[in-house]
């Protein structure tokens, strides 16, 4: 018993670092936007948010490839493969000399780290199910929200004692270190008899098999509005703490207390999701995140931002309600599709991250001199989340009825 649990605590462990990885790429760049943005002569300071938007671009198509590649050759192959193409991309962005080039780094990035973010959560389906895997991935999330609250700062600190790049070449150090990891202690979770023959079809099939099952769908959509909505924050976040709030040295401690908030409801989703059930809490929730943008439209729309303790504590309420749904939404879109979890982990993540970079881009061009615009897309993305519950809600009381 004692062995299984530490089994347990060093996949879940492992599972999160894969995914934070991702994490690492984006919020330890963060701070060194700037910097970055005069090397390679950015004229436009909105052009900034491509830095992170692209990213997400490249995850979202290289999910559609990595996903079936695992169901057919196993988990950890795929995801040695994908590291590669991320320390090739990082490379590109460190010789960078023009946006352009940055750009494709960006996507190349993204495209090799959707291997260990997709097949990272097909590895804990292929283990777990039900609530017991949502409370698995709410401890991977936990974990996996650490390096939020310490990557800004270490980018930092990189750039101020060696410079931007070096904030690219600690991600691949950190990477390698993972791999190394995985190929050592973690033993691959599909089992050769499971394995699918490789063919387009393959993708095909899965597609169809994933369309058969509406809550698969309804909460890859989900997803993809969340996503977006927190997207937008990510990306703007430079923008509203750097230069509206002029707190460029404060802003990695600022992004990390965020932070724990995610972190801190995520961890109370573990034991809170096997009493109450993930739809109930994903409920509860996303009427939370729908509510606490209403609150700071009705009182600052027209004015100027309010002090900066105000928006923390608006921002904080908003992010803790966000801990209760990334896990859940993913957790119950996979559910059903365990059989192809692969192809499904490529298929919500795609979906999702497509929708949500379109948003993250419209949303954050309003974000100018205040920060009403993200909230006013917090509540646009949380009421369309909350009517996406309310009609799998009614769905399911019709067909009971």
């Amino acid at each position: 018993m004692q062995i299984k649990k530490k089994s347990e605590l060093e996949f879940i462990i492992v599972m999160a670092s894969l995914m934070s990885l991702v994490a690492l790429s984006i919020d330890a760049l963060l701070p060194a936007i700037t910097d970055i943005s005069k090397t390679i002569h950015i004229v436009d300071p909105k052009n900034n948010q491509l830095f992170i938007t692209m990213i997400f671009l490249g995850l979202g198509f290289g999910q559609l490839i990595s996903g079936p590649l695992s169901d057919s050759f196993g988990r950890k192959p795929v995801i040695y493969v994908g590291f590669i193409i991320f320390a090739l991309a990082s490379l590109v962005c460190v010789f960078a000399t023009s946006l352009e080039m940055m750009i494709v780094g960006r996507v190349l990035q993204g495209i090799g780290l959707s291997a260990p973010r997709t097949i990272s959560i097909a590895m804990v389906r292929d283990r777990f199910s039900g609530n017991h895997m949502a409370k698995v991935m709410s401890f991977i999330v936990v974990i996996f929200i650490l390096v939020p609250v310490v990557a800004p700062a270490i980018g930092k600190i990189m750039l101020d004692l060696y410079g931007w790049k070096s904030i690219f070449y600690s991600q691949l150090l950190f990477g390698l270190f993972v791999m190394i990891w995985v190929w050592k202690r973690q033993p691959e979770t599909l089992k050769i008899a499971h394995r699918k023959k490789f063919k387009f079809s393959l993708f095909i099939k899965g597609t169809q098999e994933f369309l058969k099952h509406k809550n698969a769908i309804i909460f890859t959509f989900f997803s993809g509005f969340i996503t977006g909505s927190f997207m937008v924050y990510l990306s703007a976040s430079q923008v509203i703490f750097e230069q509206q709030y002029d707190l460029k040295e404060e802003f990695p401690f600022i992004f990390a207390g965020l932070a724990i908030g995610v972190g801190f409801a995520t961890f109370l989703n573990g034991t809170l999701v096997v009493k109450l059930g993930m739809f109930k809490l994903v409920s509860i929730f996303t009427t939370v995140f729908t509510l606490i943008p209403i609150v700071y439209i009705l009182l600052y729309t027209g004015e100027s931002n309010p002090s900066i303790y105000v928006l923390i504590t608006f921002f904080w309420l908003q992010f803790f309600a966000l801990g209760f749904l990334f896990g859940n939404t993913r957790a119950l879109a996979m559910e059903p599709i365990g059989h192809i979890a692969g192809v499904g982990a490529a298929i919500n993540g795609f979906v999702s991250t497509i929708m949500a970079v379109p948003i993250a881009t419209f949303i954050g061009g309003f974000v100018d001199k205040t920060a009403l615009p993200l909230f006013i897309g917090f509540f646009v993305c949380g009421l369309i989340s909350l009517t996406l519950i309310l009609y799998l809600y009614l769905s399911k009381k019709k067909k009971v009825s």
